[in-house]
């Protein structure tokens, strides 16, 4: 399988997405927002950062970048894509996946380690992940996600929640919901389940020298597409 890593002005953790597959021996390369090649790649990453400076709203600008036209073509062929914290944003704003997000309650960037607890049990990245909690950075100032009631019951009834935040214990709780997403909510998936946003980092959790590889665990689930 061959990914590809997209990256916009003011993306900066692109790499970080890039050293995280070549741990786990995966092929792949990146691609400038200016492309409109997609040069092969059968799952695409938009990573994190501040996409043109988080102007007018985040992902709002890169959104239109000339690349987002293939990444789109890409996903409504059925094409895998994954989003992390800015890529969450910029698929939100493309309409790839339902809802929004918003500014954190506390109205501050928060950049911590947090618990994540898999929810959908058929979607692709978290259908046989262990419901427990998982250890994940995460590090953004508009992460609060939000969907209207008729949305948020078609996500629920459809399994496209992918995870909710959680304690240590993986209980889901207001005090383990560090940036006031409705139902706790950190991930979500389209109604197909080939396109993923997710706003915390698994990237960052992926290397032992790091002291954490809860990430390589959700990451290795996109392995996955391989034999599908």
């Amino acid at each position: 399988m061959k990914f590809g890593v997209v990256v916009f002005p003011g993306s900066n953790c692109d790499q970080d997405a890039v050293d995280a597959l070549e741990l786990m021996d995966q092929q792949v390369v990146k691609l400038w927002h200016k492309d409109h090649d997609l040069q092969g790649c059968d799952f695409i990453i938009l990573p994190g950062g501040f996409s043109y400076g988080d102007y007018l709203r985040t992902g709002a600008v890169a959104r239109f970048s000339p690349i987002m036209n293939e990444v789109i073509a890409h996903a409504n062929r059925g094409g895998y894509l994954i989003g992390f914290c800015n890529g969450f944003q910029i698929l939100a704003e493309a309409n790839l996946v339902p809802g929004v997000l918003l500014r954190n309650t506390n109205q501050q960037y928060i950049c911590k380690n947090i618990y994540l607890k898999p929810e959908s049990t058929d979607a692709l990245l978290t259908a046989d992940l262990e419901r427990r909690a998982y250890k994940i950075p995460m590090a953004h100032g508009e992460g609060r996600y939000f969907a209207d009631a008729d949305t948020l019951k078609a996500l629920t009834d459809n399994g496209q929640i992918l995870f909710r935040y959680c304690d240590e214990q993986g209980n889901i709780t207001d005090a383990a919901n560090p940036n006031g997403s409705l139902d706790n909510i950190a991930g979500v998936t389209n109604d197909r389940k080939n396109v993923f946003g997710m706003m915390p980092h698994p990237e960052r959790a992926a290397d032992p020298i790091l002291g954490n590889t809860d990430g390589r665990l959700i990451l290795e689930q996109m392995l996955k597409v391989v034999l599908a």
